[in-house]
């Protein structure tokens, strides 16, 4: 792509439904991608420098070698960034390409201007952000999301050692997703045993599924934020045990949130809106009683009063993600009932959100070609 400067936009996300159970394998999640962006911009330049707004760091010197990318910053914030360009740049040294230096710019408004964090996948759309910047400077063919796709989630999952990577789906795809996970054990396995990144990107990633939804158009989809979350990371930690200290009421989960996410998904597809507010309503009791079984509190009451209000108006209501707190969602039938909610969350102290479903993924939204001086 002859270009010397891009701009790349990403959207964050918010988990539908299926969470916990898609850290299974085969168990499926509804992700949905969200109109609050991660810019990265990318342009040639006689130094390589790389800036993070967010994080008042600013021309740092960077630079790759035999396969490593070194910053002059022993910053830990930088962690995702520093692996996103690694992946990515030795992707395209297998290939052959010749990197120029360049300018690299990350920028964020996922979360509140105050600071407030939202949970709306920060370090998934940053890792995305940077790997489709670098793949549109240096390829000269289409995007290929899927290639996009497979070099973000192994960069998230090699710094995090964990996660669904639904997070990183949503951040490339866009719209609602059907989520399978690769499942990160797999990924990190796979990915010390291939000969190369191709190598690895080209193998059957055997667990993975992706496919896209729509939202039935007379359904308003709304957010609420609740407070600051309790540690997603503990909360995992404490449901996955279950399987090793209640095998039977893990199990129990499992069949339930599938059946609950089934019957979500039908719902969209057949733009029924009954069948997708009653599979909402069963991952919620399903993400209640598995949280009960294992004496952590997923839903708060502040996200109970949240789902309880959204369900009083006609709608349905559930905590997205890991929960403890932070954002709930609800799917309400009409943009009035939606506006009703927004006006009972906020006398019950939850902060409606301005935030909805969005179609796009990962794009290029500004690009400079270069212009030759005579």
């Amino acid at each position: 792509m002859s270009t010397n400067k891009l701009t790349i936009k990403v959207p964050g996300k918010l988990m539908v439904a299926g969470e916990f159970a898609v850290l299974i394998p085969h168990h499926h999640l509804a992700v949905t991608a969200v109109d609050r962006f991660v810019y990265a911009t990318i342009e040639d330049a006689e130094q390589r420098t790389l800036t993070l707004e967010d994080y008042q760091l600013e021309d740092l010197s960077w630079g790759y070698k035999d396969g490593k990318v070194t910053i002059q910053s022993a910053d830990d914030r930088l962690s995702f960034v520093k692996e996103a360009m690694e992946v990515t740049c030795t992707y395209l040294a297998e290939a052959g390409v010749e990197m120029d230096h360049f300018n690299l710019a990350v920028r964020s408004e996922l979360d509140d201007a105050s600071g407030v964090k939202y949970g709306l996948g920060s370090s998934a759309a940053v890792v995305t952000a940077v790997v489709t910047a670098i793949m549109a400077r240096f390829t000269k063919e289409e995007l290929d999301k899927d290639v996009i796709f497979k070099l973000a989630a192994l960069a998230h999952v090699n710094i995090q050692g964990s996660g669904s990577g639904a997070d990183v789906a949503a951040s490339v795809y866009g719209g609602i997703l059907q989520y399978s996970s690769f499942q990160a054990e797999w990924l990190l396995d796979a990915s010390k045993s291939a000969a190369s990144i191709h190598e690895l990107l080209e193998a059957d990633w055997i667990y993975l599924s992706i496919k896209r939804l729509t939202l039935p158009t007379s359904v308003s989809f709304c957010v609420g934020w609740t407070g600051n979350p309790a540690s997603t990371t503990k909360l995992v930690g404490r449901i996955l045990k279950l399987q090793d200290d209640n095998p039977q009421a893990f199990k129990e989960f499992l069949a339930k949130s599938e059946r609950a996410v089934h019957t979500l998904l039908t719902g969209m597809e057949e733009e029924n809106q009954e069948l997708l507010f009653s599979g909402v309503k069963a991952n919620r009791k399903a993400l209640a009683t598995v949280g009960n079984n294992a004496d952590v509190s997923i839903e708060t009451a502040l996200l109970g009063t949240l789902c309880d209000l959204a369900d009083g108006l006609g709608g349905a209501g559930k905590p997205s993600g890991a929960g403890g707190g932070d954002c709930g969602i609800a799917f309400m039938p009409s943009k009035r009932q939606a506006e009703q909610l927004f006006s009972s969350w906020e006398k019950a102290g939850i902060k409606p959100l301005s935030i909805t479903s969005h179609p796009e993924g990962a794009t290029v939204i500004e690009s400079k070609k270069n212009i030759k001086k005579t």
